[in-house]
């Protein structure tokens, strides 16, 4: 005879832990508060470093007779939006989605709080699978966060206008926000193996700080080896080496063979680590 699983009355292995239950249990912490209003007070922070050093690059053309993003952050409010997302791109914008994705399952385990969630009982494919949509729903938020603020001071100080390039002309006022809109979402499909790399850490220890450590790290890691000329082409296979292709959007004319192919590289590890940490989660001992 085949074994009967009996199964209580109205239970629905879909309905267990909804998005909204644990999103409110995740907006909650307040390592997300704080996430919040250190993104939120960056644009106000890099204003008063450009009151104070009298203009950015502290000099015509940043001293060096070249025209970057970061000598034209005073033109517009869409310019200072754009100049935030550059300087937070390469590692601020890295730690809340390391924080969301590598904190959600070790932090749980570290409370013992991981077993009595299985025990509701919530299937573990279910579990993993919510914690990480609403773990890159806050990704992105956070990402979200820091231009809308930026563009929303930047135009209170420096009024509403056109996108003024480096390399030269500008983009119609009309055009910016599509074009900021494209940064961001370029932005956080780049930061998916971050992502996907903390997620996967975060189901192999109990330790959040040890996820969230593990995930940086080895995005830093990453940086230092694109720095290595000596690799050459291989190179193209590190995410860090398309990070800043999202420039491309902020030209005349737009370009996507840089945006698509870092897009392309970053799903694929993504895909993998997502996978790992499923399967590896399915297979845990969460007692012990």
């Amino acid at each position: 005879m085949s074994a009967v699983t009996e199964v209580a009355p109205g239970y629905r292995a879909s309905r267990t832990l909804p998005l909204r239950v644990e999103a409110l249990r995740q907006w909650r912490r307040r390592r997300t508060l704080v996430m919040g209003g250190v993104l939120a007070a960056l644009p106000f922070i890099l204003m008063t470093a450009f009151a104070v050093g009298g203009g950015p690059g502290g000099g015509p053309n940043g001293g060096n007779g070249r025209i970057t993003l970061i000598d034209t952050a005073t033109a517009s409010g869409a310019n200072f939006a754009a100049t935030c997302l550059f300087v937070s791109a390469g590692f601020l914008l890295v730690v809340p989605v390391a924080l969301f994705c590598g904190d959600t399952v070790a932090s749980e385990a570290s409370w013992s709080s991981l077993r009595y969630l299985l025990a509701s009982p919530v299937p573990r494919a279910r579990l993993l699978w919510s914690k990480l949509v609403v773990a890159l729903g806050f990704s992105l938020a956070a990402m979200v966060l820091l231009p809308v603020v930026a563009l929303a001071a930047g135009t209170a100080a420096y009024g509403w206008g056109p996108l003024k390039l480096p390399a030269g002309g500008s983009l119609a006022a009309a055009e910016t926000v599509p074009r900021l809109a494209l940064v961001v979402a370029f932005i956080f499909v780049s930061q998916l193996v971050t992502a996907g790399l903390a997620f996967w850490l975060s189901t192999r220890t109990d330790a959040p700080l040890g996820a969230v450590g593990g995930a940086v790290g080895l995005t830093i890691v990453g940086n230092v080896l694109d720095a290595v000329t000596a690799l050459g082409s291989w190179r193209e296979f590190l995410p860090a080496h398309w990070q800043f292709a999202w420039a491309d959007a902020l030209q005349p004319h737009l370009e996507w063979g840089g945006m698509v192919k870092g897009a392309a590289v970053s799903v694929s590890y993504a895909l993998v680590l997502f996978a790992l940490a499923f399967r590896g989660f399915a297979r845990k001992d969460i007692v012990s």
